[in-house]
């Protein structure tokens, strides 16, 4: 991948962004918003298909060899993509596609892919494409209907790659998500985080919430903050932060929620609600008011006894306080 990385790609499009020297997902959501705003405000959303599991070896040996002529690599090329796994002690054989997880795929992609690319170019569109993530953008639904038509008959006969019908779509940028991000329908769009990252990660937090039943708060909130950190750092450049602002009030009043299940009995849930400063009256009121931990977690009386400001000293992450944290430091 070293050696061959200097060889491919100077001459790969200015519009792959994917799994290359200087380049970013932050950059191809910057380009994408930017042809946005310039009045392309339809987009063609093209979805390959378990791409990677899919690639035709001859197909991709040959656009390799176009410019590496020695035999050894190519020979050691074509084994690599051929070597099999091992399944319950069996080696299953490749036929096609490349290995996920290997340093040298990323790269194998953006060669094959580089024709997607050329022939784009070669049409005088607008796109940006991250590895088989690719967005073409049009300035109308017709246009776009016909751009999905004939890219389709493109990938399956010129490079054997079959288009996701399910997950392809010719809509509104904003309707859609790139990477992670949509944006909003102003003339000058905003960036945004799409909902489905927000399920996703919603999904994450309580499957570990969910594992780390048990433990004290303040070691589930250390993992917790690893999680989220990395997050907001992704996301950096979302310019509509409700959805910061949301998900904060969400992520404690879970963590609120798993404090008032640990709690387990009235008289713990009431002895502790008294140490934090509810009055002895209103803690015994509290719980047996005969509403589900859910419930409890949102109610005055959890928020008044584990306020955000213990959430911050226990290590907590805001993603508002961090996007806006990164922001200026960008």
């Amino acid at each position: 991948m070293q050696v061959l990385t200097p060889i491919f790609d100077p001459h790969f499009s200015e519009s792959s962004y994917g799994f290359r020297p200087g380049r970013s997902a932050h950059d191809a959501v910057r380009q994408a918003r930017q042809y946005v705003e310039e009045g392309y405000r339809c987009v063609v959303d093209i979805d390959l298909e378990k791409f990677f599991d899919t690639v035709n070896h001859d197909m991709l040996m040959a656009r390799v060899a176009r410019r590496v002529q020695d035999k050894k690599l190519l020979t050691l090329i074509r084994a690599y993509l051929t070597s099999g796994i091992m399944h319950e002690g069996v080696v299953q054989a490749h036929t096609e596609g490349t290995p996920q997880g290997s340093p040298l795929s990323p790269l194998l992609s953006n060669i094959l892919l580089d024709d997607l690319d050329k022939e784009l170019e070669r049409r005088g569109h607008c796109f940006c494409r991250y590895a088989d993530d690719c967005n073409i953008y049009v300035k109308s639904t017709k246009a776009g209907e016909r751009v999905m038509a004939s890219l389709t008959r493109f990938l399956e006969k010129k490079l054997r790659l079959k288009v996701n019908g399910k997950k392809s779509a010719v809509d509104r940028p904003w309707i859609r998500k790139f990477l992670g991000y949509s944006m909003t329908w102003h003339r000058k769009p905003k960036l945004r985080v799409a909902p489905e990252s927000v399920h996703r990660l919603k999904a994450q937090i309580k499957e570990m919430l969910r594992k780390g039943r048990g433990r004290s708060l303040p070691r589930v909130i250390t993992d917790l903050a690893l999680l989220l950190r990395g997050w907001v750092d992704y996301f950096r450049l979302v310019s509509v932060k409700a959805a910061f602002e949301l998900f904060d009030e969400w992520i404690r009043r879970k963590l609120r929620c798993v404090l008032w299940r640990q709690w387990k009995t009235p008289r713990t849930r009431a002895k502790r609600l008294m140490e934090r400063g509810i009055d002895q009256i209103r803690a015994y009121t509290s719980v047996f008011n005969g509403h589900g931990p859910w419930w409890n977690a949102g109610a005055s009386h959890m928020n008044q006894a584990v306020p955000v400001q213990w959430f911050a000293q226990q290590g907590l992450v805001s993603l508002l306080a961090e996007q806006r944290r990164l922001a200026r430091l960008s």
